[in-house]
């Protein structure tokens, strides 16, 4: 994914500078985001004997946007959308547990209903916060470090690379910050492992959908953002515009 015929520019540059579809991608970050947490995590889900979370379909497709993110438009502006998307946790949690606790009015029959869709436990809200947030900032530093050591080639080694790192931080926080003490420890390990391994296998199978995102994205925008001299800590200030 090196094209010769696009601009190679450093991501001091890239933060500062206006892309064209880069509000558009970062929306469908955002949206994937949450709706992965809110629809996919309530619903257990069984094919072929094996039960999982349906949410395991969706989710991961956030991680390939977080890489089409710092592939495209570098670590800075993928900053951006990572800290977008945890205020939009934050605000969501926060409007499922006042949605849930008003009283329902005399005769609504669907208090039950919305208590077992969006009433998660305190302790799954901080899981999920925390894990998104960690994982993705792991994610994209990995994704832009790697862009830099192989110059720009072999784009799959770098996003599958970096998910394997970002989706490892993930289900390290997630699991025993949701479960442990509830779950027994061998269940928090399994689940912990077996759902890191179809994360990692879904990015891989996204892999083809992935080149050709990010192809289109660098041919219309008309760039390709190298993360060098870029300050990586979470909470740097950017660029002035």
């Amino acid at each position: 994914m090196n094209d010769p015929t696009l601009n190679r520019i450093d991501g001091t540059a890239g933060a500062r500078r206006h892309f064209r579809y880069f509000d558009y991608v970062m929306a469908a970050f955002v949206a994937i985001l949450l709706l992965s947490n809110l629809i996919g995590a309530a619903k257990l889900a069984q094919v072929g004997g094996h039960v999982f979370g349906a949410g395991i379909l969706f989710f991961p497709v956030s991680y390939v946007l977080g890489d089409v993110l710092t592939e495209v438009y570098g670590y800075a502006n993928a900053r951006r959308c990572v800290w977008a998307g945890f205020f939009a946790m934050i605000f969501m949690a926060f409007m499922s547990y006042v949605v849930v606790a008003m009283p329902p009015a005399p005769g609504w029959e669907g208090q039950a209903a919305y208590e077992s869709v969006f009433g998660s436990t305190w302790r799954i809200v901080l899981a999920s916060i925390i894990a998104f947030w960690a994982g993705e900032f792991v994610n994209s530093f990995v994704l832009a470090k790697m862009k830099i050591l192989t110059a720009g080639k072999a784009l799959w080694t770098r996003t599958i690379g970096s998910t394997v790192f970002g989706q490892a931080m993930d289900s390290l926080l997630f699991y025993p910050i949701a479960f442990l003490g509830i779950w027994s420890n061998e269940q928090v390990l399994t689940v912990m492992g077996t759902n890191w391994l179809l994360k990692v296998l879904w990015e891989a199978v996204l892999t083809p959908v992935t080149y050709l995102v990010v192809g289109w994205l660098k041919r219309r925008e008309g760039a390709d953002v190298y993360d060098t001299g870029t300050d990586f800590s979470p909470f740097a200030k950017a660029p002035a515009q």
